[in-house]
């Protein structure tokens, strides 16, 4: 069974630090710790569940961090984890189940990583590189959103991480951009994306959505960035109360490829909000038989997949008084979210009065 190596970039960290590294336990055969700068019990933290420290100059670049932890592993694969991230107990033993069964040719690792959470159940995820061959050196790129630049086998597990923060340096990664670009940088389309996002997240929408437009024009964009470009216009022009022009932007994600759920769940919503029944169940029944691409490595809004269309389609059937079509749906959402989940048992105890039993040969729909 081949070593790994836990390899992390950590500052001012002790309210997360010891959570991810106990999530870990023994699935590191050793932890690599690098220190930018703290100034709290982080170093003590990290030592006291036997990582090895190290010290690096923080120089505004993650990269060079995180290239910098990467050389000091000595095992065979690395793993790389955030402070706050944590693996959970259920999913330890599939992590284990990897280590154990890795072939050696295999040269990284994807696996999902759960952003955002309904209740205890994943609900925004992407998948990301989280292990490499150390012996392929593969570097970090980027100063700021940095990415593995990986290539080779590359095996998709179906494993996973979870992002559970407590705090964030929210202006960090706008104030990196912004100095880029006082010092004359040109942003490539990763970059140009990303300060888009971070435009967004500050509030300075127009602006954002300036970014987000010179980013569609660039050639060879990856078509997951696209997509995912034209929802953030979307949810842009919504902010600005641009309801049509929202619309309009999750069309134009029809330009890179076949119609996604979300695509279809936000289009259904919009018609919707303009009271037209129809066409809001049109879109959401198509959202329940999308299907992602193979190998799918984007933003998947998992709400939209699963649950979310059936828990629409019962609302707009119940309106329409087709009740027994809408109960229906309701138990096909509680395939997703369980069958005794509040919203599950309220939609139940709603209909089930309105529901006569069918005659033969007759429905309600």
């Amino acid at each position: 069974m081949a070593t790994w190596s836990l390899c992390m970039i950590v500052r001012n960290e002790e309210e997360v630090l010891a959570r991810c590294l106990e999530s870990v336990g023994d699935l590191a055969d050793e932890m690599i710790v690098v220190d930018t700068g703290s100034e709290d019990h982080t170093v003590e933290i990290a030592r006291s569940f036997g990582a090895r420290v190290e010290e690096f100059a923080w120089c505004d670049d993650f990269s060079a961090a995180r290239n910098y932890a990467f050389r000091l592993a000595t095992c065979a694969y690395i793993l790389w984890l955030d402070a706050d991230d944590v693996i959970r107990p259920e999913d330890m033993a599939a992590w284990k189940a990897l280590k154990s069964a890795l072939p050696p040719d295999v040269d990284a690792v994807t696996a999902w990583y759960h952003l955002a959470f309904y209740g205890d159940q994943p609900s925004y995820s992407s998948r990301l590189i989280r292990l490499v061959r150390r012996a392929a050196t593969f570097c970090w790129r980027g100063r700021v959103h940095e990415y593995l630049d990986v290539r080779g086998n590359i095996f998709h597990a179906e494993t996973s991480i979870c992002h559970r923060p407590i705090r964030h340096d929210a202006s960090r990664n706008l104030r990196i951009y912004e100095a880029r670009l006082r010092a004359g940088d040109v942003f490539d389309a990763r970059d140009t994306l990303y300060y888009a996002n971070e435009l967004f997240d500050h509030g300075r929408i127009t602006e954002a959505m300036t970014q987000y437009e010179a980013f569609l024009t660039l050639p060879n964009i990856w078509k997951e960035d696209a997509i995912f470009a034209c929802y953030r216009l979307s949810d842009a022009h919504l902010k600005l109360g641009r309801h049509e022009e929202a619309r309009r932007a999750v069309l134009r994600s029809f330009l890179y490829d076949a119609p996604r759920s979300e695509a279809c769940c936000r289009l259904g919503h919009a018609a919707l909000e303009q009271g037209d029944l129809a066409a809001a169940y049109e879109w959401y029944r198509l959202a329940t038989v999308c299907r992602r691409p193979p190998s799918f490595m984007g933003f998947l809004n998992r709400a939209c997949e699963t649950w979310l269309p059936h828990i629409q389609l019962c609302v707009i059937l119940a309106r329409l008084g087709h009740y027994r079509a809408a109960y229906e749906e309701n138990e096909r959402a509680a395939a997703y979210l369980g069958r005794e989940h509040p919203m599950i048992l309220r939609n139940r105890a709603a209909l089930a009065p309105l529901i006569s039993p069918p005659t033969e040969g007759e429905t309600d729909d």
